[in-house]
């Protein structure tokens, strides 16, 4: 695959996931034993991240998945995006808050042959606990 055609298949996952909730996408573009690499200690392989993204769909409503930029080279692609929501159902044991957040992160997807088989993120957690009055924000 191009470098172009990794990139759209990033592009694909990212507004099928995030902004249409089409997590049936997964079974065509992550590998059965996909691989997450994340702090967030999400659930290993192309199951696993359905089960958790489900979840995580139930937690909000109006999410819409923005793209600042996409970077590749050789089999990798780096996205820089924001994630903006409203909190409306419990996350993470975090009971629905009702507030709007906005969740940037960078990930860095690596595939073969047209498909997702590992993906590695930093995400600001921290700043979402504090739009959604988890944790105090600094004065």
């Amino acid at each position: 695959m191009s470098i172009e055609e990794n990139k759209e298949v990033v592009r694909r996952f990212a507004d099928e996931v995030f902004n249409r909730g089409n997590l049936g996408v997964a079974d065509e573009l992550l590998v059965e034993d996909y691989r997450q690499h994340s702090i967030m200690g999400l659930p290993q392989g192309r199951e696993g991240f359905k089960q958790f993204f489900a979840g995580f769909g139930q937690a909000v409503s109006d999410g819409e998945y923005t793209i600042h930029d996409l970077i590749a080279e050789g089999d990798k692609v780096v996205l820089y995006g924001t994630f903006s929501a409203t909190h409306t159902g419990e996350m993470q044991g975090i009971p629905a808050t009702g507030r709007r957040f906005d969740l940037t992160a960078i990930d860095i997807f690596r595939l073969e042959d047209g498909k997702i088989v590992e993906h590695w993120d930093v995400v600001n957690q921290m700043g979402m606990l504090q739009q959604l009055g988890v944790i105090p924000a600094p004065e």
